[in-house]
């Protein structure tokens, strides 16, 4: 059966943080599993502060070696050890990620109390990086000063939904029931053949999250998440400062609107702001003429689709 995304915001700002305002992070619970999705300052804070239990974050993903999207990520590691923590952690990287923290690591004589693991990433074409028999995690390239990649999270196919009342109909045994549900046909005693969507209805359809953290406008992004559930989208200028996003390499918030339309997602939320507007109902307010269905991120809130 296909879950509810839930996804909490614990900062969505560029660049430095400020007294009320987080650099890049967020935690996506899909299927059970809680990711981290980058590490800027804060993060260890900003998950006491929406009371996200650290025991059940086991993977980490690192979006770009910038600061604000990383610095978080020692403090982190180190916490999960004073916290006694035994369950291995694994961080998913630009290469260059494993050698900035184990060098910390090294020179503050430091250790962790769980094996630390890191899966580092250098292919420039969607790779996926992570998958089990529920999720599967997918590269996005992003197109940015540095190498950069967004993560695609997809929840794989659940299981057919039984239809009791035709089971019992053609007297099926209960023991046959996983089976059907796993879209087996099943025969009767008399050799009549049952198809499977005479027993069962079809499952949910699978949700999907896809992950665009710093990027100038790319096609090829919407071609990628066609059809996502969530697209979150980096909206650092708005377009009086249009003129800022080649040399940067950020977008806008009417850019990160006309992607979501080609992708053909569900929703759009943007983030990571740049610290100098005041009013963020602007973005809303410039990505609404090409996508109708746009929230607006912000630390601290929490978004269930």
């Amino acid at each position: 059966m296909s879950s509810n995304l839930h996804l909490t915001i614990l900062g969505c700002y560029a660049a430095a943080p400020s007294s009320f305002k987080n650099p890049t992070s967020q935690v996506l619970d899909i299927r059970n599993h809680l990711f981290l999705i980058d590490c800027g300052e804060g993060t260890q804070v900003a998950l006491r502060r929406n009371k996200i239990k650290f025991s059940r974050i086991k993977h980490i993903f690192i979006s770009h070696l910038h600061g604000d999207h990383f610095f978080g990520l020692m403090g982190v590691i180190t916490t999960f050890s004073l916290l006694k923590r035994t369950a291995p952690l694994t961080i998913y990287g630009p290469k260059g990620l494993k050698e900035i923290i184990l060098l910390q690591l090294k020179i503050t004589q430091g250790f962790t109390s769980y094996p630390l693991r890191f899966v580092e990433i250098t292919s420039k074409e969607p790779t996926v990086i992570y998958e089990d028999n529920e999720v599967t995690v997918t590269t996005i390239p992003l197109k940015h000063r540095i190498y950069t990649n967004g993560f695609y999270f997809q929840e794989k196919p659940g299981e057919r939904k039984l239809d009791i009342n035709a089971c019992l109909n053609y007297e099926i045994d209960k023991a046959y029931y996983s089976k059907i549900k796993q879209g087996g046909d099943i025969t009767l005693d008399d050799g009549t053949l049952i198809p499977n969507d005479k027993l069962t209805f079809d499952p949910s359809k699978p949700k999907s999250y896809a992950y665009c953290s710093d990027t100038a406008y790319k096609e090829a992004v919407a071609t990628q998440i066609k059809g996502a559930t969530v697209l979150y989208h980096e909206a650092t200028f708005l377009e009086s400062h249009a003129h800022l996003c080649k040399s940067t390499g950020h977008s806008t918030a009417a850019q990160a609107a006309q992607i979501a339309t080609k992708a053909e997602v569900g929703s759009l939320v943007l983030g990571h702001y740049s610290i100098r507007y005041g009013d963020l109902n602007l973005f809303i307010e410039e990505a609404r003429p090409h996508f109708e269905n746009v929230l607006l991120g912000d630390d601290g809130k929490e978004f269930t689709f």
